[in-house]
């Protein structure tokens, strides 16, 4: 018996001494086990997955942007990390990514579909799109997709292929043909060469491309409004994809997401087809001719060589020899008194003509009171550049009467146009000027830099193999007529 009882307390002290150790087994894993989020913080960077766009993520002279990019840098700045961008060059392939080494969520205005809800967990939706049906202009417009007559191509794997899959069910006859190493931009451009007779595309996607491919025109949209969101492996914790909705209601609620879509989506609307093919046009056969100066006076004044060739696209549609009937004249169309100000004394020289204005440009951005930050401060400097300093003063004078803010942009500009009106411009310093006018060339340089760099975005730049330096091996050349 004492035998007996001596083996079962054997027995019974194993069993507590297994069952301490998983106890402590499972404290140490409970204690070393890190979310999703922690890891994040941990590591000091977040990985967002995109592709490479207007609408979603590029480089240009004021560094990395598009919208995605804008967003995602914004939630990674909320959690106090750096973020990093790996860019794919295919649908399909950033899909196969997401969650894994090269990234932790998608950005690339995804839509968040049926389909795609079984293998992703999607964040609250920031944005929304509508499908369209886009053909070529001069082609017989369709009223709906039973009035196909030609090749209908789409990105595969793509929510306008799945769409179509659905109404494929009721329309047997529709047919497509998917392009697996296709994007969206490039899909347009095929539209308005001829190269194919339809695609779909998101509403924001063309909104901006049809500036540099005018020929492809929306037939009708082919869905509702569409939810996009940020995608999410389905395996993971959940926890970065609940700070990323905390973040995104925060930054919504804020009107900070509205500022971003004003931002990149602005110009959108500045939009005239004929406008757009004689930009176009000029851009292949004038602008080759002082690209590398504008990139090399650009990089010299740490600025954007979009917004000087904008610029000096404005004011004299890169004819170094325009001449005003006021007697402005040169590529920067500057008058004798600023010319003479900015050490200038060949206004038909493109190089002196370029240097000139783009001095008296960042003397005007020097003059504003020093709280007042991009972009603002660049769209006060180029109205100051069309209307003068103290004109824009006037109008910010005339913006604090009205109880608005004199250091934005968007208040500003509502109250220029005042300055040509007897009852305002009696009341301040300098008096009447046309103050619709800045309005209009401040429009029109921000239209003209978003199409620069969309073509940028999407063509290799006609001259980047060229290796010489412009600013000295300068030669002058007789200006296209207009």
């Amino acid at each position: 018996m004492d035998s007996l009882s001596t083996g079962m307390k054997i027995f019974r002290n194993r069993v507590m001494l297994i069952a301490i150790a998983l106890l402590c087994l499972a404290y140490i894993s409970d204690s070393t086990h890190i979310s999703d989020l922690e890891k994040v913080i941990k590591r000091g960077h977040l990985v967002v997955l995109t592709l490479p766009g207007a609408t979603t993520y590029f480089e240009d002279g004021d560094g990395k942007n598009g919208f995605e990019y804008l967003v995602a840098k914004a939630f990674a700045d909320s959690l106090g990390v750096e973020l990093k961008v790996t860019t794919k060059s295919t649908l399909s392939s950033l899909l196969l990514s997401v969650g894994g080494p090269q990234g932790d969520f998608a950005a690339a205005n995804l839509v968040s579909t049926a389909d795609r809800g079984k293998s992703f967990r999607f964040s609250t939706p920031y944005h929304q799109v509508v499908q369209q049906l886009i053909y070529r202009a001069g082609d017989k417009k369709p009223q709906s997709m039973k009035d196909l007559q030609g090749d209908l191509s789409v990105i595969a794997n793509s929510s306008h292929s799945e769409n179509l899959k659905q109404l494929g069910q009721q329309l047997p006859n529709l047919q497509w043909i998917e392009e697996n190493d296709a994007e969206i931009s490039e899909m347009i451009r095929k539209v308005h060469d001829g190269e194919i007779s339809y695609t779909v595309a998101d509403s924001i996607a063309f909104e901006i491309s049809r500036h540099i491919y005018p020929n492809a025109r929306k037939a009708f949209d082919i869905t509702k409004p569409q939810a996009i969101a940020w995608a999410f492996p389905e395996r993971g914790d959940g926890t970065l994809l609940a700070a990323a909705n905390r973040f995104l209601k925060q930054y919504s609620d804020s009107g900070q997401l509205d500022g971003v879509k004003q931002q990149i989506f602005s110009q959108t609307k500045h939009f005239s087809a004929a406008n757009s093919q004689q930009l176009g046009q000029l851009v292949r056969k004038r602008l080759p001719k002082y690209e590398l100066l504008f990139k090399q006076i650009a990089e010299k004044n740490n600025l954007d060589w979009h917004l000087i060739a904008a610029i000096a696209y404005q004011e004299s549609h890169w004819n170094p020899r325009a001449k005003s009937p006021t007697g402005v004249r040169g590529l920067m169309m500057l008058t004798l008194d600023t010319a003479k100000e900015m050490n200038v004394t060949n206004r038909l020289d493109p190089i002196q003509s370029l240097e000139g204005g783009v001095a008296y440009f960042l003397k005007l951005k020097s003059r504003l009171p020093k709280r007042i930050n991009d972009p603002d401060r660049t769209l006060f400097a180029l109205a100051a550049y069309n209307v003068g300093f103290g004109h824009l003063e006037d109008a910010r004078i005339l913006t604090v009467r009205n109880n608005h803010n004199p250091d934005s942009w968007e208040d500003v500009r509502k109250h220029l146009p005042l300055l040509s009106k007897k009852q305002y411009y009696s009341t301040v310093k300098r008096g009447y000027a046309r103050g619709n006018e800045p309005v209009i060339y401040v429009d029109n340089i921000q239209y003209y830099r978003s199409y620069l760099q969309l073509n940028s975005v999407s063509k290799q730049p006609t001259i980047d193999s060229i290796e010489t330096n412009a600013l000295d091996n300068w030669q002058p050349t007789a200006p296209d007529s207009l």
